[in-house]
């Protein structure tokens, strides 16, 4: 019997519709894939810990952890403030010092001695999660020398991780205040419009033409707290210092110059961290106005 091949106008037919069929079930199975590791992903993320980088050696405040802020050490009020956040299973203090570690035991803190060769709060918090010996998904940077630190920021920023499964890096900005523009101690932001962060500068960024600074323009300052995914935190050391990072000594542009995606949120907060001996009467006198015990 003779059997005649299917026309081309017949076999053209079949086969597109074979491959729009065929690429519907290959889109399906990419979709519902995609979903499934976002899922996990997300998942994977959910256990927490909360570490307070402190150190003694400071050039421009030698022992800040320790300085009493109406009548309590600074470490203390922030270790109280971090408690509190919500998205936290565990909070620890990691030093390198003795005086600091003693005076953390004694209020009931947990502490992580850590070495003196870490070279900025990161790598700490870094030291510090390997010796805790437990698996955590994601690690909050809490700074030690921000005693007002709103719970609900750490958990914001934790959130914001969590909901970025393309960031490695979380962190919160609030609005500049006009007298810090030209403050070097006070990091400034941008992002993009999907809510990542683009560059963070000492100096004043957008910097304009005329030189000045625009009352009109929503500044953001960066605050210190910052969370990290605790896979890329292991790699972080490993990375080589950058250009940038280097001369602005802000060791989250080595994030973004190595490519990473960094996550930032928009908080209302007025209280910013004690750098200089003068701001410890500043913070004090705004506890004071808030009856902040």
């Amino acid at each position: 019997m003779a059997i005649s091949a299917p026309s081309s106008d017949s076999l053209s037919a079949d086969s597109k519709r074979g491959w729009v069929v065929n690429g519907l079930l290959l889109g399906a199975a990419i979709a519902a894939h995609a979903a499934l590791g976002l899922r996990w992903f997300r998942k994977s993320r959910s256990r927490v810990v909360g570490i307070i980088p402190a150190r003694f050696a400071s050039t421009r405040f030698e022992g800040k952890p320790l300085v009493h802020i109406l009548g309590k050490p600074m470490i203390r009020r922030t270790w109280e403030r971090s408690k509190l956040a919500l998205t936290l299973d565990h909070v620890v203090v990691a030093t390198d010092d003795e005086k600091i570690a003693k005076c953390c035991r004694g209020f009931g803190a947990d502490v992580i001695m850590t070495s003196e060769s870490c070279k900025n709060g990161t790598e700490r918090c870094n030291e510090a999660l390997k010796k805790l010996g437990k698996n955590y998904d994601i690690v909050v940077n809490i700074q030690g020398d921000e005693p007002l630190i709103e719970p609900d920021i750490i958990d914001g920023v934790v959130k914001a991780l969590q909901g970025a499964p393309d960031a490695v890096f979380s962190t919160a900005v609030t609005s500049l205040k006009p007298e810090d523009a030209l403050d070097p101690n006070r990091v400034k932001c941008v992002v993009n419009n999907h809510g990542y962060a683009i560059y963070f500068s000492r100096g004043l960024i957008p910097f304009n033409k005329s030189g000045k600074v625009n009352p009109h323009f929503p500044y953001l300052l960066h605050l210190g707290i910052q969370s990290y995914d605790s896979k890329f935190l292991n790699i972080y050391p490993e990375l080589p210092p950058t250009p940038l990072q280097l001369e602005e000594d802000l060791e989250q542009l080595k994030v973004l110059e190595n490519g990473y995606k960094m996550k930032v949120i928009k908080v209302d907060h007025d209280a910013h961290g004690v750098d200089t001996p003068e701001d410890v009467e500043k913070i004090e006198s705004l506890m004071r106005e808030r009856n902040i015990s």
